[in-house]
């Protein structure tokens, strides 16, 4: 299970080094796509193929799923993690999310999620304050 945060140096090159506890479990080929709430989603081979079953099950025929699945498989992208333990990441998906300098890499169950130093900091101090609420809100509708 992929859990923790890190905060990480983006080199000059678009590099950035997985945390040691992620290269374990992630293997030496990754793939790397937009995600949501303004960050890139990090699946391992195995897991993006169920992500991808489950993005394909919908209709092609409905506008939700369409847009959908360009939006996930447009934008991804397979990658090699080097005998370090780094990753390139693509100057398209770096401009997307506004990386730059540093990026925080946090492991969430399934994926990693990689954002802009700042972005995530305001991102976790808003949801910190609402932890209460959205526990009683899913507790509610059946889910914790």
């Amino acid at each position: 299970m992929l859990i923790g945060e890190y905060i990480h140096t983006i080199d000059d090159k678009n590099r950035i080094s997985l945390p040691s506890k992620f290269r374990k479990e992630m293997g030496k080929k990754i793939v790397i796509t937009p995600g949501f709430d303004n960050c890139l989603f990090i699946f391992t081979s195995k897991e993006w193929i169920k992500i991808s079953e489950q993005l394909s099950t919908p209709s092609f025929l409905q506008s939700d799923s369409r847009g959908l699945n360009r939006y996930m498989f447009g934008g991804a992208t397979e990658i090699d993690v080097d005998s370090i333990g780094r990753i390139l990441i693509p100057d398209f998906l770096k401009a997307r999310v506004g990386l730059d300098g540093k990026a925080a890499l946090i492991g969430v169950k399934n994926r990693v999620e990689v954002w802009n130093e700042k972005a995530w900091s305001d991102y976790r101090q808003v949801v910190e304050k609402q932890a209460d609420q959205l526990a009683e809100k899913l507790s509610s509708a059946g889910v914790l």
